[in-house]
């Protein structure tokens, strides 16, 4: 049966595709007491990697908030395994760390990782409001635009 935060994704119109295997020598996520620690999470879909390049150069702003959006939806997949399945299980967003790949002179990074944070709100109402970093980098893993990693409280 599926929970309240399943039947909004769903009325949203929201899949989550399969939580990536690190890529390296660490994990997706730890949990510790009653927080989740999410690994920085790409633009990965069903697909293969999405928006690569640079937000202000080869890629827009729009563009960007869609990556940002993408990596969200990605962290809630790793939410979901973390959770057993139950999303439901989350009680706050507590925050999000946003990196992107832009040109040195771009200078709206927080309105890209907005796609991020939009989407917590609209899935998790008020409990998907947290704190939140966004920053500029000269490059990320496998070119793409963004990377957020994100914290969550669960019960």
């Amino acid at each position: 049966m599926s929970g309240r935060i399943e039947t909004r994704l769903q009325e949203l119109g929201l899949v989550l595709g399969k939580p990536a295997a690190p890529a390296a020598n660490y994990v997706p996520y730890v949990m510790s007491g009653n927080q989740v620690f999410i690994s920085g999470q790409i633009s990965m879909s069903p697909q293969g990697l999405q928006y690569q390049g640079k937000v202000g150069g080869e890629l827009s702003l729009d563009q960007g908030r869609e990556a940002a959006r993408l990596c969200a939806l990605n962290i809630l997949a790793q939410m979901k395994q973390a959770c057993a399945g139950d999303l439901d299980r989350v009680t706050r967003c507590i925050k999000l760390g946003g990196f992107v790949n832009a040109v040195p002179d771009f200078d709206q990074h927080p309105a890209v990782i907005n796609g991020a944070s939009d989407l917590m709100v609209e899935v998790f109402g008020d409990l998907g409001r947290h704190a939140r970093s966004a920053v500029g980098t000269a490059s990320l893993p496998f070119n793409v635009a963004v990377e957020i990693d994100a914290i969550f409280e669960i019960a």
